[in-house]
């Protein structure tokens, strides 16, 4: 068994497990509503969730916005359209729960040299995903 580590230190997960667990931030002041931490996007067959350590974070889960102070957490079931931001003006922490295809989706997103529509949208398809845009 591995010793325990900070997840600051970088996502953990089995190399065949089920989920990915990453401590992410966002240092306020920075997204809302119309400028989100991701835009808008449906994962067709995975689900995913935030826990927030401090702070707090807005997850729009379909057409409802989901306050989730510090001690809370939110889930988006597969097939729905969703994004998130750090509605304060202060930093927020949180946990985000993905399936091992969602961060290889990500990796290869902040991986892109170009992020053209074009780009991404393929890259979401390529991982059973659809990016719906920005608000």
């Amino acid at each position: 068994m591995a010793a325990p580590r900070p997840l600051s230190d970088g996502p953990i997960g089995l190399p065949e497990g089920d989920f990915v667990l990453v401590e992410w931030g966002d240092p306020g002041g920075v997204t809302r509503p119309d400028r989100p931490i991701a835009g808008l996007h449906v994962h067709h067959e995975d689900d995913e969730a935030w826990y927030v350590l401090a702070g707090a974070l807005v997850v729009r889960s379909g057409d409802t916005d989901i306050d989730v102070p510090a001690g809370g957490a939110a889930i988006v079931p597969r097939g729905t359209p969703h994004t998130y931001w750090n509605p304060q003006a202060g930093p927020t922490r949180y946990l985000l729960v993905m399936t091992p295809r969602i961060r290889a989706l990500i990796d290869a997103l902040h991986a892109l040299d170009a992020r053209t529509p074009e780009a991404v949208a393929a890259l979401f398809t390529a991982h059973r995903s659809e990016f719906l845009g920005w608000p």
